[in-house]
């Protein structure tokens, strides 16, 4: 059975964790201009829960993502890759011709790479998240 961690590891992962989900981000949003994108941000942001699941378990992970299984983040991963593929569609234009719309308030650019990068994140984290849980919750039952 895994012991949680120790208090060098309890208190990197409190203090870790934050910042891991942060500079996922960065990497989300900096990914279709500059190397990075979905793909590794979802990595860098499992790495993070899995960093807090060796240090204080399974359940404490669980409350941490606060209901949201793993499986469903997978789903709306795959749902949003999917819808990003529709606006080029709609459009009359060839598919998956990016679409660019500038959000006035914020002078933000969404796009559909970015809807797409966002799909391919959270399927990655949750693919790595249930992973590990299923990995962490059969070593627990084990004598």
């Amino acid at each position: 059975m895994v012991k949680s961690g120790t208090i060098i590891l309890n208190t990197a992962a409190r203090f870790l964790m934050p910042l891991q989900l942060m500079f996922s981000v960065f990497l989300l949003l900096r990914g279709h201009d500059e190397p990075g994108g979905g793909f590794i941000a979802g990595l860098v942001a499992a790495g993070a829960f899995t960093l807090y699941l060796l240090a204080f378990g399974v359940s404490a992970t669980k409350e941490v993502l606060r209901m949201v299984d793993p499986r469903d983040l997978i789903g709306v991963g795959l749902l949003l890759g999917m819808i990003s593929v529709l606006p080029s569609w709609f459009m009359g234009q060839p598919f998956l011709t990016a679409q660019w719309w500038t959000i006035p308030v914020v002078e933000f650019k969404a796009s559909t790479p970015l809807i797409f990068d966002i799909g391919v994140y959270l399927a990655v984290l949750g693919s790595v998240v249930g992973m590990v849980m299923a990995l962490m919750e059969v070593d627990k039952d084990e004598p």
